[in-house]
């Protein structure tokens, strides 16, 4: 998608709005124009597609010698030693700025306490006399990390996978990050790496760790499930690999809706725009003014958005993600909003309207809903303990975020008591000689006579 609307159908009165894409009324979206808005999940690139396969294939036949050469490829690291040994780990924690150690701790105890409420419990039913179901979370075994390189280091993101993993009670935790020019991760998401209680790291990215971690390697363990952001690279392993191994929701650039009306610093709005802009170059912005207002509002919008992307170190990223991606609409009702806002279904909803609660409680498709106009996003993105990995591409009407619940799978035990078998043998039979299966029919039976004659 090259843009919201193309040139050649635009909606109502477009007008100039700077660096955005799209600009005017909810209500004078025509109906393609609305789809194309809404349905903005990331297409998969044949070339990517075709390079990731290329990878998988190379990782599969060759093991840690694909990896090798990937990061000669890729990386342009000539010698690597895969497996990050915990003495680099420790001296890059020893030598993060306190303030930057401190801030990294804070976010790893509210991250802890958040999963903590939400950790799955076991739960048993008797279903009627005598027949008892239970579902008890098992955590998985071992869990890989994926923590993105590239245009910047995310540490948060390690905290992000890998507490809530400790949380639910994984064994074992495996972080796969590309090498940068020492042949190293990032130095903060190895400091990162000791916070979040890592077991080991890897210096191996893209669609090469992801095929490490799915596979296994001679010297990267085969995960269970794999866990993280990455770019178009990673996030095509994820699927070419989906019959081999479990992954969390599906993700792509960073996407934010805001809700805002005349009670609403336009400066504030701005910031929090820029702010998720920044992330990438195929961001998707959304700025919905909600009310009758006359357009001296939104104008005023415009002009605080134009002077925070004037003065942001991003500003070609940013600049990027508004032209191709960004959007100011109005709506005249907050029930008019809500309905476009579960039907975008994006990543952030930002709630920044005067009954922002009212508003919380019914908006239903969004991976994290911050309401009120001191819940800003980006408190979100570090330290309020709940969770970064978010649904984004309208997968949020699906998917939800990353949670305890992604590292346990759930296993059923049935018990059905003497007296009970007996009572379930004759409908259990029916339905069984019903569906054409009568050795079913007949095992129930056997159980129901066999206790009538008195034996086991």
């Amino acid at each position: 998608m090259t843009g919201l609307v193309e040139t050649n159908e635009p909606f109502g009165d477009r007008v100039d709005a700077g660096l955005l894409a799209l600009y005017g009324s909810l209500g004078e979206l025509s109906p393609a124009a609305r789809r194309r808005l809404v349905n903005r999940a990331i297409s998969r690139d044949e070339s990517v597609r075709r390079t990731v396969a290329d990878i998988i294939d190379r990782v599969r036949r060759d093991g840690d010698r694909a990896l090798r050469e990937l990061a000669r490829e890729f990386d342009g690291v000539e010698e690597i030693v895969l497996e990050v040994s915990r003495s680099e780990w420790c001296r890059a924690l020893d030598q993060l700025p306190a303030a930057v150690r401190r801030a990294l701790e804070h976010a790893a105890v509210n991250i802890r306490r958040a999963h903590e409420a939400g950790r799955p419990s076991s739960t048993r039913t008797e279903i009627e006399l005598g027949v008892v179901v239970e579902r008890r979370p098992d955590p998985l075994r071992r869990v890989g990390l994926y923590a993105p390189g590239g245009r910047a280091a995310y540490p948060s993101s390690v905290l992000m996978g890998a507490i809530p993993a400790r949380v639910a009670g994984v064994e074992e935790l495996i972080l796969c990050s590309p090498p940068d020019a020492s042949g190293l991760p990032a130095s903060i998401v190895l400091a990162a790496a000791v916070v979040a209680q890592v077991d080991r790291v890897f210096a191996v990215g893209g669609a090469g760790a992801i095929a490490a971690m799915a596979i296994g390697t001679d010297e990267i363990p085969r995960v269970d499930r794999i866990v993280g952001p990455g770019n178009a690279y990673v996030a095509e392993a994820k699927v070419q690999l989906a019959g081999e191994i479990a992954t969390d929701s599906p993700a792509g650039p960073s996407e934010l809706l805001v809700l805002a009306d005349p009670s609403t610093d336009p400066h504030l709005v701005a910031r929090e725009v820029v702010a998720q802009a920044e992330h990438d170059p195929r961001a998707a912005i959304v700025i919905l003014l909600v009310g009758e207002f006359p357009s001296a509002y939104s104008d005023r919008v415009l002009v605080a958005l134009d002077r925070e992307v004037a003065r942001t170190p991003r500003l070609d990223i940013v600049s990027a993600a508004l032209s191709e991606r960004g959007a100011l609409l109005t709506a005249p009702t907050i029930d008019a909003a809500i309905t476009f806002a579960n039907e975008w279904a994006p990543e952030h909803l930002l709630l920044a309207v005067s009954n922002a609660e009212a508003a919380a409680a019914r908006a239903r498709n969004a991976g994290t809903i911050c309401v009120g106009t001191s819940t800003s996003v980006v408190f979100g993105d570090y330290l309020t303990g709940a969770n970064h990995v978010l649904p984004t591409g309208g997968s949020a009407r699906s998917y939800d975020g990353l949670s305890t619940l992604d590292y346990v799978r759930w296993t059923t035990i049935q018990r059905v008591a003497a007296d009970a078998a007996v009572r379930l043998a004759t409908d259990t039979a029916i339905l069984a000689e019903a569906e054409g299966l009568p050795a079913h029919a007949t095992a129930v039976r056997g159980l129901a006579d066999n206790r009538s004659r008195g034996t086991s």
